[in-house]
């Protein structure tokens, strides 16, 4: 490990190669192993039984629940959530007797976003921030900012507010909506995403 004062817990059942970054305040619980060169920043929970890649790069107050492989071409923002057992991939046409260690595809989850239990991100696709990936959804292609996307494969069902509400959109609404839990204001952008409004609705 690079960092010189250790400021984190590793379970000691967990494994940590030399080579890698880990920051302040982070924890890996039992059975899980850090490979060298992956980079974890602060305040993250790394749940049991999971694999970190190398070159991996995760942010701030990163959740993993158990059971997670995150493979190498995976960076995670801030604050995005890993649901047990969700799937990674890093190859998308894997033959046991065909190495494609240089074919890898990156794969980038935004800030705040939520992929549930058991769901599967196909690599080669971005998650936008605060998007929210349904329990067992397939990933197949780029998710937007703030979409709810269910199903295999992952289709929009919706729209998420930052504190994780499912937002009320009236039928034909083309301009702002709001959060009814927190009252954060999203407006419509002109190719049908959304984005957070400056105006805080009180």
């Amino acid at each position: 490990m690079t960092t010189p004062h250790r400021q984190f817990f590793v379970h000691e059942s967990s494994y940590v190669d030399e080579g890698c970054e880990i920051g302040d305040g982070t924890k890996i619980w039992h059975f899980s192993h850090v490979m060298s060169g992956a980079v974890i920043g602060r305040h993250c929970n790394i749940g049991q039984n999971v694999v970190i890649s190398p070159g991996v790069r995760i942010g701030n107050n990163v959740k993993i629940q158990n059971n997670v492989s995150v493979y190498t071409g995976v960076v995670l923002d801030d604050d995005v959530f890993c649901g047990p057992s969700m799937v990674f991939t890093n190859v998308t046409n894997p033959r046991s007797h065909v190495p494609r260690k240089d074919e890898f595809r990156e794969t980038i989850v935004g800030r705040g976003a939520t992929l549930g239990a058991n769901s599967t991100v196909v690599c080669g696709h971005r998650i936008g921030r605060y998007a929210f990936v349904g329990a067992g959804a397939v990933v197949t292609r780029d998710v937007p900012d703030y979409a709810l996307v269910v199903g295999n494969p992952a289709r929009l069902a919706g729209w998420m507010c930052e504190c994780g509400v499912k937002l009320r959109v009236p039928a034909g609404a083309r301009y702002r909506v709001s959060c009814t839990a927190c009252h954060l204001e999203y407006a419509f952008d002109p190719t049908g995403g959304l984005v957070r409004s400056a105006v805080v609705k009180r």
